[in-house]
């Protein structure tokens, strides 16, 4: 409810951009090549300790808030998914004890492998962006476009990756866990990779944990995506205002490792999804909360 509030007042009152800022974001609302765009010193107000429990957050300064969501507002419209830490259009990303090891946004000890962001879901973002408010030396997000990937290819990986050849499984926070390894999980019908659009831009979708080919050529054609990925592949380490906006069509990304202390200073960022529209998921949406079940 929050943010909804939030999204009015930047909608009344639009946060304060240049115009080199905003002319790059009005650009990259129909694609960013390079497949993310990194905006530098923006404004976050004043930043608390970061928690050590989603009980703990207190932040009564909301100008970091306002200012993911204006950005989110010039690229499309901003959503939340149910399971998606419950729903929030703002989600503040920290350290969880709870998630050291696992494949979570809260994660911190395990390297998140390389993904789109919610690629088993039929109404996926079209844009993740991460805004930082603290940021950790040691922990780099790891970024990788399709036009790299694509580069590395073989002929007839490209030809298979085009083919309705793979399922992804859904990711924990979503569902059962991964059906891949053996249990009850939930499989996508079968879908391509690799989608190209009448524009001739690519759609690339994938999870290197969670992307399963249903015969030995497309799995093959996988090995040669993560090669490449791994061959392709580069990081930036976010600073304090800095914001990432990443192109969920154009590129792959996931996080290095990092030690997490629990001690007020460990690295908090805060995400907020963007689709180009609202009409697509009507059926599966409560205001801007997309409830697509995965059971």
């Amino acid at each position: 409810m929050e943010s909804t509030t939030l999204l009015h007042e930047v909608a009344s009152q639009p946060i304060g951009l240049d115009h080199a800022t905003r002319a790059a974001i009005r650009r990259a609302r129909t694609g960013i090549a390079a497949g993310a765009l990194l905006i530098p010193n923006m404004a976050i107000g004043y930043v608390p300790p970061t928690p050590v429990s989603t009980e703990a957050l207190v932040k009564p300064d909301r100008t970091s808030e306002r200012t993911l969501l204006g950005v989110a507002s010039m690229l499309g419209e901003p959503v939340g998914y149910a399971q998606e830490h419950g729903g929030d259009i703002v989600q503040d990303l920290f350290p969880l004890l709870s998630s050291v090891g696992r494949q979570l946004s809260t994660s911190s000890g395990v390297e998140l492998a390389f993904h789109t962001e919610t690629a088993f879901h039929p109404h996926r973002p079209r844009f993740l962006l991460l805004l930082c408010l603290r940021g950790d030396s040691t922990a780099a997000t790891t970024l990788c476009s399709v036009r790299d990937i694509m580069v590395l290819l073989s002929a007839s990986a490209l030809a298979i990756l085009r083919q309705p050849r793979f399922r992804c499984s859904v990711d924990e926070s979503f569902g059962p866990g991964p059906a891949r390894h053996g249990g009850p999980g939930w499989l996508t019908p079968a879908m391509p990779v690799l989608c190209e659009h009448i524009n001739g831009s690519f759609e690339f979708t994938f999870d290197g944990e969670l992307t399963i080919g249903i015969d030995r050529e497309a799995e093959e054609a996988l090995d040669e995506v993560r090669n490449a990925i791994e061959s392709a592949r580069t990081s930036l380490t976010l600073a304090t205002g800095d914001l990432l906006i990443i192109d969920n069509h154009q590129a792959v990304h996931g996080r290095s490792p990092f030690t997490a202390r629990f001690d007020g200073t460990d690295r908090w960022l805060q995400r907020t999804f963007v689709v180009n529209d609202l009409e697509s998921s009507t059926n599966a949406r409560t205001g801007r909360i997309i409830t697509t079940r995965f059971d």
